[in-house]
């Protein structure tokens, strides 16, 4: 039998599970706070009789990715690192470390083994989608990244894979990241970004969280555009998407971030910032992320200019619209938004995968 992932729950469900244990029932609450917190399982360290550390042995694991390479770039905030982690099945998943100044520092995560989207500007879409990954795998990539010494402080779903085309395992990692038993993030310090699955806004609404932040992937103000650069534009309109966010209100203050990749000569023009502005104006408080397109593997178009970056900042700042200008970080070890992803682990997967009969 499998052995259960401490990562895939809450403290609270923790308890209820180690209730099937023989012996040692009662170290369940610091068995869990040791493992979500210092990134260790070691059953013997709590007092428990050999019986009773050896039930928990037994049963219970808590396996971390592993870091198979680690890049780095520096900034003038400490190095940006890519951590490209192997799985338990040999496939892997990258997330990034970024210091953002002031002791902060954020990673972001992955949810997916590759992804399905297809979004023409990104690395991770040349993949496709090998598999999504569990709750356990997504948690784990913070402990895995506290055990290398880095302190996180803020997580964003903004790795490989779309966050909502994983619903369940994102939702119950959001549960597990903020559990007051465990890691303890507050939810304000947790973002899923999607690239506009209306199904997955309304089941994060459902789940009833108050204070996590959530973005939207915009990057072009019309379907046909969007459609172009972003296939999910072909069956979920932008009308859609603005009607699933005006719905998604988990409090008064609750502001939507937009993000939008600039790609220059595609979707940087004035008439281009006042159609963001349109869509934005019923959606209440926003801020717009205005990513400079990062280039991959398969360029798409170049990297604009500082001085395209500034124009259109001053486009969308016409319109009254607040920005927040995304510094680059990683771009030279392939760690910025836009280019995680291992295409020859596709090819290497396909190549070892028996044809059916």
């Amino acid at each position: 039998m499998d052995k259960v992932q401490i990562a895939d729950f809450t403290g609270a469900e923790l308890v209820a599970l180690a209730e099937q244990l023989p012996k040692g029932r009662g170290a369940a609450r610091a068995i869990y706070r040791q493992a979500l917190r210092e990134s260790r399982f070691e059953p013997d360290a709590h007092g428990l009789s050999e019986h009773g550390a050896h039930a928990w042995a037994e049963r219970f694991a808590l396996d971390l990715p592993r870091v198979v390479r680690k890049a780095e770039e520096d900034t003038e905030l400490g190095p940006t690192a890519k951590l490209v982690l192997a799985l338990h099945d040999g496939l892997e998943c990258e997330s990034v470390v970024l210091p953002m100044g002031r002791e902060r520092t954020t990673l972001c995560i992955s949810s997916q083994v590759g992804c399905k989207m297809g979004c023409k500007f990104c690395e991770t879409a040349r993949m496709g989608l090998l598999r999504h990954m569990t709750t356990a795998e997504i948690v784990g990539q913070i402990l895995r990244a506290r055990a290398e010494g880095y302190t996180i402080n803020n997580v964003v779903f903004m790795g490989m894979g779309e966050a909502l085309d994983n619903a369940d395992a994102v939702i119950q990692a959001v549960r597990v990241i903020t559990d007051p038993a465990g890691l303890a993030m507050g939810q304000e310090r947790v973002t899923v970004c999607t690239v506009g699955r209306v199904d997955g806004i309304r089941k994060l609404s459902q789940a009833g969280f108050r204070r996590l932040n959530l973005s939207i992937s915009l990057n072009a103000p019309d379907d046909a555009l969007r459609s172009s650069l972003m296939p999910i534009g072909k069956t979920v309109s932008l009308a859609q998407l603005q009607r699933a966010l005006i719905e998604y209100r988990p409090r008064d203050n609750f502001a939507v971030g937009v993000n939008y990749c600039l790609l220059p000569g595609i979707n940087d023009s004035a008439e281009h910032a006042a159609g963001i502005a349109a869509f934005c104006a019923p959606l209440g408080r926003v801020m717009v992320n205005l990513i400079p397109y990062n280039p991959g593997g398969a360029p798409l178009t170049r990297a604009p200019e500082e001085d395209e970056v500034e124009r259109f900042v001053g486009y969308l700042r016409q319109h009254g619209l607040p920005v927040r200008r995304r510094i680059t970080k990683g771009r030279s070890v392939m760690a910025a938004c836009g280019q995680l992803g291992n295409v020859e682990l596709r090819r290497k997967r396909a190549a070892t995968t028996p044809t059916p009969a």
